[in-house]
């Protein structure tokens, strides 16, 4: 705001390092926080999926949050930083109790992916427009104007041929894909053989048993079911697997999860 208007007399002060974040997720979520929250109905009709409310949690002043990256019913708990290790011990015993337990970074990744939730900067990159990531849903079609809209409209970023974001499922269902790994239609060609396109996050997912992947692919959704092979970086030879784009939604497509 300096740069661009160094007429106005503001400060802008960052305060996310004041408030204490912790995700609380899986089907025995509300009744976990049933009984700790003061001053709000978390039942799914009162507080539907990507809502926020606030009000109290265990005495503590709190902003809670009605969203998921795990792709299960899931609530995002803020409070002040100066509370967030007390409240999080009592969360920690109360998940311990339901048979539940404490999950890192790993799994988040492997839930997420699952669900086909992506990464901005990990499955997208700046030439990636938001329809081939698969959200052009969330653009505006009203609006005569907002930031990015000229962006969209680049003849480069809307001609065929882009990369879009898709799933891949390996014919053999133990063969985990390397992440960076590119993608062709034909092993057999002649080099330089032409790639169309990457893998960006690949992972084994116990809960489906066999591995999964994301990739962005040249028109990947209209090769939907078609076989592709992947390259495999390590090793002396160059040499492929095989695999079918599939949809980039791997567990519960319909949300009954999430919306539970």
């Amino acid at each position: 705001m300096q740069t661009e208007f160094p007429e106005w007399n503001v400060w802008l002060t960052s305060i996310s390092e004041q408030w204490a974040v912790m995700a609380l997720a899986g089907p025995k979520a509300r009744d976990i926080l049933s009984d700790l929250v003061e001053g709000i109905d978390i039942s799914n009709e009162a507080m539907p999926h990507m809502s926020v409310r606030e009000g109290k949690i265990a005495g503590i002043p709190t902003r809670l949050f009605r969203v998921s990256f795990s792709g299960e019913l899931g609530f995002e708990i803020n409070v002040p930083a100066d509370y967030g290790e007390a409240l999080m011990r009592v969360l920690a015993d109360r998940v311990k109790e339901a048979d539940g337990c404490l999950y890192g970074t790993e799994t988040m990744h492997v839930l997420r992916a699952e669900k086909g939730f992506i990464i901005v900067g990990q499955d997208t990159d700046g030439t990636l427009t938001p329809k081939d990531a698969g959200v052009g849903w969330a653009v505006s079609k009203k609006k005569a104007d907002f930031v990015g809209k000229l962006g969209l409209q680049r003849p480069d970023l809307v001609a065929k041929g882009s990369k879009q974001l898709v799933g891949l499922l390996t014919e053999d269902p133990n063969e985990v894909l390397e992440e960076g790994a590119q993608v062709v239609l034909d092993p057999n060609q002649t080099v330089p053989i032409k790639m169309i396109g990457h893998v960006s996050s690949s992972y084994w997912s116990e809960n489906l048993g066999r591995s999964i992947a994301i990739a962005t692919v040249i028109d990947g959704p209209e090769k939907m079911d078609e076989t592709v092979h992947v390259s495999k970086i390590f090793g002396d030879d160059l040499s492929f697997v095989k695999a079918k784009i599939s949809s980039m939604i791997f567990l519960d497509p319909d949300g009954e999860r999430t919306n539970a």
